[in-house]
């Protein structure tokens, strides 16, 4: 039922590095695209004074969250919710901070819209909405590999790829977000931090 992701093994203590210091103690973070739920049980595991809601369009993924839910006993981790980007309704109605890592590359750019949307809805002024993943800048991927990931995805489906950070930050600024930060991370990707204005 459980399923590993060895990326976010991988990645799980960089994005977390980056993250901590934008939750405060009492905080309740969004998850969104939660997957198979490792990162969310690392994070709870290390800031146990900040609740999470995991989510997922995925009925799998939910179920792999929740086995790893029972297998941890945390008790700042709420149950995971079905949860569709795109869509301008969503089951949670406040959060002090959205997170979302490796959805938006592997998903229509509706959902990448529907994502900036729904956190503005959500979110207090200053709230943060955090992103993890590859990205282009100014339409220039930052490693070969990047762009043969990009292509990969196109012929998976042409409504996927990498996407550019001016796409990113024009959108931002339509839904009501500032961008505080860009820092680079293992593996050619970022982390993208907005705040809601």
């Amino acid at each position: 039922m459980k399923r590993i992701a060895p990326a976010a093994e991988r990645n799980k203590d960089p994005i977390l590095e980056v993250l901590r210091p934008l939750l405060r103690d009492g905080a309740t973070v969004l998850e969104i695209a939660s997957g198979s739920g490792q990162h969310v049980i690392h994070f709870a595991s290390v800031l146990p004074a900040v609740t999470f809601q995991p989510t997922d369009v995925d009925a799998d993924a939910r179920r792999s969250i929740e086995a790893y839910r029972a297998e941890t006993g945390a008790k700042n981790i709420l149950p995971s919710l079905a949860l569709d980007a795109a869509s301008d309704t969503w089951p949670v109605h406040s959060a002090d901070a959205v997170v979302c890592i490796n959805m938006i590359h592997i998903s229509p750019w509706s959902c990448c819209e529907g994502l900036f949307r729904g956190a503005a809805r959500i979110l207090p002024a200053g709230g943060a909405l955090f992103l993890y993943g590859p990205y282009r800048f100014f339409g220039v991927f930052t490693a070969p590999s990047n762009e043969a990931f990009d292509a990969s995805l196109k012929a998976q489906n042409p409504a996927w790829g990498v996407r550019d950070t001016d796409q990113l930050l024009a959108l931002a600024a339509e839904t009501g977000f500032a961008h505080e930060e860009t820092v680079p991370m293992p593996a050619n990707n970022h982390c993208l931090v907005f705040r809601r204005l």
